[in-house]
């Protein structure tokens, strides 16, 4: 007893690392790189030339402006419940085999983390193109009897965004669903649920903080999208995060300002709108845990 007291005294008086302090350097990171260049973009779009909102008038005014980030919204939204379809099954998969097996697959998942999304996204060109694969297996096949155009299309842009926003998907819905007491799932069945039953009353239910972190992050990330759009899409295909690289290249920046200062708000947004749906805690707390 002597001895397991002093071991929990010398314990005690160790020095704890938690001092405020220690976070000093990121926040003085983040004042400088992110806070700044924000606080400064939100003021050119009301400040330059002059204490205006014309240049929100103008987005405002403008329905190609309105189109635009309507199409915007469009595509983070058909991306994020694609990558949801696709990428649940994926992470249900991962989280009830074997965690041998189940780490040897996930390294396939996090696999395009490894590759620059501009090489991911040029890789798509290729095989969109009209002398693609695609196009040639289809032609092997006898689907068609000429290439068709799949490259710059929206079409494109769909298969290229999910494929990068996938894995963003997947990796909260696996750390969820990974989770799931699996004696639940069993007792549901002995009770005489069917598998659609057991999946809708026990799995679906537990793994939503999981969907909610999966979709926030991907739909926040697809709002923001610029290489892939603006490589595989075409004119019709012009997402906000484009529009505003095009107005830097004009150097209006007092109207490229406010489309930033416009995508931004519409990511916040969205965060909120989950987060008050389900509750920010639930929605990415337990999803990181």
């Amino acid at each position: 007893m002597m001895a397991g007291a002093a071991k929990r005294v010398r314990r005690a008086s160790r020095p704890r690392l938690t001092h405020p302090a220690l976070v000093l350097p990121l926040l003085a990171y983040l004042a400088a790189f992110y806070a700044y260049p924000v606080a400064a973009m939100m003021f050119r779009s009301i400040a330059e030339p002059h204490w205006t909102l014309d240049n929100f008038r103008k987005i405002v005014e403008t329905p190609v402006f309105l189109y635009v980030l309507w199409l915007t919204f469009r595509i983070a939204f058909v991306v994020t419940i694609a990558a949801l379809l696709l990428g649940f099954p994926v992470a249900y998969l991962l989280a009830r085999i074997d965690r041998t097996k189940s780490n040897l697959l996930m390294m396939l998942v996090l696999l395009p983390f490894w590759t620059s999304i501009l090489v991911r996204t040029y890789a798509w060109m290729v095989l969109l193109g009209r002398e693609g694969i695609v196009n040639q297996f289809l032609l092997w096949i006898g689907a068609t009897d000429a290439p068709i155009r799949l490259l710059n299309t929206t079409f494109a842009v769909y298969v290229a965004m999910v494929h990068i926003l996938l894995p963003f998907m997947i990796l909260p819905l696996y750390s969820v669903i990974r989770g799931i007491d699996g004696n639940l799932m069993r007792a549901a069945e002995g009770l005489g649920a069917t598998p659609l039953g057991v999946f809708r009353q026990i799995v679906l239910p537990l793994s939503l903080p999981g969907i909610a972190a999966g979709c926030l992050l991907v739909f926040i990330l697809a709002l923001g999208f610029f290489i892939t759009p603006a490589l595989v899409g075409g004119p019709r295909d012009l997402m906000i995060a484009v529009l505003i690289q095009q107005q830097v290249e004009l150097f209006n920046w007092p109207f490229a300002s406010a489309l930033a200062v416009l995508l931004l708000a519409s990511a916040l947004l969205a965060f909120a709108a989950i987060a008050k749906r389900l509750g920010l805690e639930e929605a990415i707390g337990r999803a990181a845990r």
